[in-house]
């Protein structure tokens, strides 16, 4: 049976590493993401893990280290935050068009500037067209599960992707939370090692990577693109396996509370915990709201976001980051583009909060869902709002 523990989520990540039995970390410590790497390294030193560590001088050579040794058939993690990811931003492309099954966890934390080392999704909506499936974490237990999935999915023979987990940062990364600990032994049941498709060989050399020259490189870009839309079909099984081995399931939309809602919150990340119990509140207030969130970002699930939004008036659309220029947030913009063409479709209103790492509250989220009926009511709306602005 798994064992229930208190835990530091960082830390939980790092076990979740181990019980994959990971063969190459490749690193270097960025706020909030150290408490990862710094446990493996210390899981390594201590014999718990047989497994090398390379503490790189940098990010950007941290995902070329990991890129090279997943090449070289080792299963391979790494995890970074805003501006190590940001660092990494060259190399994160080559990832996926050379097809290696890396597992990143990034601990969402706000772009500079100005500096700020506490949490938003401007990173990670950065890198949202880097060719990587990406999921997002709401609590510890399902870091630890993510993870887990992740190298099942990446590594899966139709697959051969990267996979970046998404935490939020301190909000998830520096909290102790209950979590149910897979064992190595319980995971090797849902995921069988590591069986590498290509593999560098100095007694069989081959060219990876080479230049992309205009003749080719429309095909090798679309091939990345079918590949990752193709990848859904593999991300749902494996997540309908763990919930047959483990009991806890996940599908790339969730929702809470929708049914008869006539108006419903669109979250991701941590932050849904808080929107749920602001929809416990509204619901016995008879106000008729529900909420929905994205476990799956990348490849972006079209097909199941229009059968979730069937019926909805409303969807207040939250985003924790913002597209400069655009007038929005990068979550709202794709909505409303998936949404575009498809019969009886919500009005959409965007708001954006809780921008490096200003809280979120049940009464913001209150006031959401208010101004958000107002607006279906009327018909019309602003283009975006930016809640929580501190008057001038």
């Amino acid at each position: 049976m798994p064992k229930r523990v208190g835990i530091e989520v960082s830390l939980a990540a790092s076990e979740a590493a181990c019980a994959a039995d990971v063969d190459v970390i490749a690193a270097d410590p960025v706020t909030p993401q150290t408490h990862i790497v710094e446990h493996l390294s210390e899981l390594v030193a201590d014999g718990e893990l047989d497994a090398e560590f390379m503490p790189v001088e940098s990010e950007h050579s941290a995902m070329s280290a990991c890129i090279g040794a997943a090449a070289a058939g080792a299963r391979t993690f790494t995890a970074t935050s805003a501006p190590g990811l940001a660092l990494m931003h060259e190399i994160v492309f080559i990832a996926p068009s050379l097809r290696t099954p890396i597992v990143m966890v990034v601990a969402n934390r706000a772009l500079s500037g100005p500096i700020s080392i506490w949490n938003d999704h401007s990173d990670i909506m950065a890198e949202r067209d880097c060719g990587w499936i990406q999921t997002f974490a709401e609590n510890g237990q399902e870091v630890f599960d993510l993870i887990i999935h992740a190298f099942r999915v990446a590594e899966d023979p139709e697959v051969l992707l990267p996979v970046i987990v998404n935490m939020d940062g301190f909000t998830l990364s520096h909290v102790i939370e209950p979590i149910e600990m897979l064992s190595a032994s319980e995971v090797s049941e849902y995921l069988k090692p590591y069986n590498p498709q290509m593999v560098l060989d100095p007694r069989e050399p081959i060219t990876m990577g080479p230049v992309g020259v205009p003749e080719m490189y429309t095909e090798a870009r679309y091939q990345a693109e079918s590949v990752l839309n193709g990848s859904k079909k593999v991300i749902v099984k494996a997540w309908k396996e763990f919930a047959k081995l483990y009991g806890r399931s996940y599908k790339p939309i969730e929702t809470y509370r929708t049914e008869g809602a006539e108006v419903v919150l669109m979250t991701m990340g941590s932050v849904t915990e808080t929107a749920m119990t602001a929809v416990d509140r509204m619901r016995e207030k008879g106000i008729e709201v529900g909420l929905m969130r994205f476990r799956l970002w990348r490849p972006f699930p079209v097909q199941e976001f229009r059968r979730a939004v069937k019926g909805i008036k409303a969807l207040a659309v939250v985003d924790r980051a913002i597209s400069f220029g655009a007038q929005g947030g990068p979550v709202c913009s794709k909505v409303k583009s998936a949404l575009y063409g498809a019969p009886d479709q919500p009005q959409v209103f965007g708001f954006i909060s809780g921008l490096g790492g200003r809280d979120i509250t049940v009464e913001m989220f209150e006031e959401i869902v208010k101004k958000a009926i107002r607006y279906a009511t009327k018909g019309k709306g602003p283009m975006y709002e930016l809640i929580g602005v501190r008057e001038r």
